[in-house]
């Protein structure tokens, strides 16, 4: 398809995103007079109307626009291409009248110069490692593309038997234990999913393997499931998911402080297992095929190991035998080094401009990256387009808002790390929250994750943004959750673990942050096909989804930035942690052993804390709302209020502990963090939640008394909010 043609198909399909609109934005805007949290009555009228602004002027087309512009080239971080985003986006937030900025950080970002694989036995092939080109279907897929090797991935040859080890999960390995199946010098064939890339090369070098290839099986995301691409959105025979496997939080060079100029630096292989030493390839299930089905004697140790390729898998080892090899450019001049750029667009609040909500997106890719995270960057540009057209007309929101786009987070959410690093001190003391935009638009099925305090915030912004699908963004989640209510018979918002940029300011910093969007389950992601053209005919015709999330971005940073009294809900906050300390009490109890009389007496001092924190936060909530409804905002409580939300800014900060979680200095948070062991899901209370999986019965108890402080010194924060308003 030409870009004329594509132009043409682009701009149909926005009208109609636009006809149906109007049609929906009147079914959910909210009732006028509604009370708003943290809003007097005035205000939350004003407030109302600025929201049916924003919305309105967040249009498909705009999106279609910006997706189109970013997707010209493969962007990947470190790449002129990529300087060339930056360079585009500054020019666009510049035009719209906001103050635009670029910050540089140099940072260990080693590039794949080459990459091979041959099976040596019991045949020879010397397989292509490369996508499937499509030029008239999608030009992009036709350009030079980054090769099949992942980011951090070991450099140099390895060769032996291959062993596969179905997703190389802990159990997977624990299994092969059990078979009396070895990896030691082998090559390991592992299958995408169910864990971050980076805990399966961690794994499998632990276990001493040689080399590791990863392949997406058909059963996950390729013909099992549906139509391939191109003639269907799911993953393409030859189509590999590139992708990194570091370990480590943020530059390996400079671990725990930024990467600014005259920055001291360590040497990144001094950085231990946060770096692999083996060499890491994607692979194709096309190549993959090759290889598995040359497998055998042993036979699976569970039918889930099979997978959806046509005939029977075994595990090895070999006869199937394997020759990878990767070279990259740490050995060149720069030594793997490359300059970053992230972007912030400033709008200066009226009334408070040291309290900062941050909206962020990454804007970097393994390719084109339509949909990750394209997606993400236009919907932080259409949401700053839209505040900065009610900056002109006179309507500054009371915070500042900041607009950023990251760089390098496929690497590692390196970006965005940085950028809080180099900035801890001033986040800490003004971050109100931080909303982040990956992967917005693969689907029609809306989902969000956030920090508990913010959870009562999204549930009441997506009741009055308009779903594509009509009614509200809240109405259509409420019906596809029909199946699984909550138990409070509310929409069920996840909580936040690892993968994207909330990460370093919500498990770093403590700053309350939100991410959400609309999945479908296609095969694109970080292949060569995660295009416009992919995007476009399948993930989001119309880009109606793009503009939703958009509206929804703007509206929920408008709701913060102006709130008289910060509308955080402690309340449910605390429900929510005391119902995760109840169940690893009973994790706790359920095997008795030394200490566990005293892991349980300190588990019930937490749960009382919780209990406490719920108490202060009733009598806040019915207090601010008192206050309010009155007519006592910024003009009437003056003082009170600023000082109130100041003992709010640092509620969250209050369950951080400064040495972080043992072994992860850099997840300080107590209350949720990413799963060490998954690296995606999410942990509740980690530091209880791992000791009890390493049954360390003591340690349960010093953790929940640890946490036990932290929590009364959040709830003091709580009542001295109370008090600053004259509760």
């Amino acid at each position: 398809m030409t870009d004329k043609r594509l132009r043409g198909v682009r701009a149909a399909a926005a009208l109609g995103a636009v006809s149906s609109l109007a049609l929906t934005l009147a079914a959910a805007a909210p009732v006028r007079g509604q009370a708003l949290p943290g809003y007097t009555p005035e205000g939350a009228a004003a407030e109302r109307a600025r929201e049916e602004r924003v919305v309105r002027a967040i249009v498909p087309a705009t999106l279609d626009s910006f997706s189109f512009a970013l997707t010209r080239e493969p962007h990947v971080a470190g790449s002129p291409a990529q300087a060339r985003t930056r360079d585009w986006v500054l020019a666009q937030t510049r035009s719209w009248g906001l103050r635009s900025e670029a910050r540089t950080y140099r940072v260990y970002l080693p590039w794949a110069t080459s990459a091979s694989l041959e099976l040596q036995a019991p045949d020879r092939i010397e397989f292509r490692l490369s996508e499937e080109p499509y030029p008239q279907q999608d030009p992009t897929s036709a350009l030079p593309q980054y090769p099949w090797v992942n980011g951090y991935s070991g450099v140099g040859q390895a060769e032996g038997q291959v062993v596969y080890v179905n997703y190389g999960l802990y159990e997977d390995y624990d299994l092969l234990d059990s078979m009396h199946v070895s990896v030691q010098g082998k090559i390991v064939l592992a299958r995408y999913g169910r864990s971050y890339r980076g805990v399966k090369a961690r794994l499998a070098e632990r276990h001493g393997a040689a080399g590791l290839l990863i392949f997406s099986d058909p059963a996950d995301d390729g013909y099992v499931r549906g139509d391939v691409y191109p003639d269907g959105p799911y993953r393409n025979p030859t189509a590999a998911q590139r992708g990194s496997i570091l370990n480590i939080d943020g530059d390996p060079t400079t671990p725990g402080w930024a990467s600014v100029p005259g920055a001291r630096r360590i040497d990144p292989d001094s950085a231990g297992f946060g770096l692999a030493h083996i060499p890491v390839m994607p692979i194709s299930y096309d190549v993959a095929d090759d290889i598995l089905k040359r497998m055998g004697p042993a036979e699976l140790p569970r039918q889930e190991w099979q997978g959806g390729l046509p005939f029977r898998y075994h595990v090895g080892p070999g006869p199937a035998y394997a020759r990878m090899r990767v070279e990259d450019d740490r050995a060149g001049p720069a030594r793997g080094m490359k300059d970053i750029f992230d972007t912030f667009a400033w709008v200066p609040g009226s009334e408070r401009p040291d309290e900062w909500i941050i909206v962020g997106g990454h804007r970097d890719a393994w390719n084109t990256g339509a949909n990750d995270n394209v997606s993400g960057t236009a919907a932080v540009l259409a949401a700053a387009q839209a505040v900065a057209g009610l900056v002109r007309a006179g309507e500054r929101p009371k915070r500042t808002i900041v607009f950023a786009t990251w760089d390098a987070e496929e690497w590692g959410l390196m970006g965005s790390i940085e950028w809080v690093e180099d900035m801890a001190r001033q986040l800490g003391a003004k971050a109100v929250a931080y909303l982040n935009q990956d992967a917005i638009a693969d689907g029609s099925r809306f989902g969000a994750s956030a920090a508990p305090a913010l959870k009562a915030v999204i549930r009441d912004v997506t009741r009055v943004v308009p779903s594509p699908e009509g009614g509200s963004i809240y109405e259509r989640w409420q019906a596809q959750a029909a199946k699984a209510p909550a138990a409070h018979g509310d929409v069920v918002l996840g909580n936040l673990g690892g993968g994207s940029d909330f990460a370093p300011f919500y498990n770093h910093l403590g700053i309350p942050s939100a991410n959400w969007g609309f999945s479908g389950g296609s095969g694109e992601y970080h292949s060569a096909y995660d295009s416009y053209s992919f995007v476009s005919r399948f993930a989001d015709p119309g880009f109606v989804h793009h503009a939703a999330s958009a509206q929804l971005l703007a509206v929920t940073a408008l709701r913060l930035a102006d709130a008289d009294v910060l509308p955080y809900d402690y309340a449910e906050a605390a429900r929510e942690l005391r119902a995760a300390a109840t169940r690893l009490r009973g994790e706790a109890a359920a095997a008795p052993g030394p200490g566990t009389v005293e892991a349980l007496a300190a588990l019930d001092r937490l749960d009382a804390t919780f209990r406490d924190m719920e108490s202060a936060a009733d009598s806040l909530a019915a207090t601010r709302d008192s206050v309010l409804a009155a007519g006592a905002g910024r003009a009437g409580a003056g003082a009170g209020a600023d000082a109130a939300n100041l003992e709010l800014l640092h509620v969250e900060r209050s369950l951080l502990r400064e040495g972080g979680l043992r072994g992860r200095p850099f997840t300080r948070n107590l209350t949720v963090a990413a799963d060490y062991r998954n690296g995606y899901a999410n942990m509740m209370l980690p530091g209880i939640a791992q000791a009890l999986r390493n049954r360390e019965i003591a340690e349960v108890a010093r953790e929940a008394d640890d946490l036990a402080g932290r929590v009364q010194a959040a709830s003091g924060r709580i009542r001295a909010a109370m008090g600053k308003l004259g509760g």
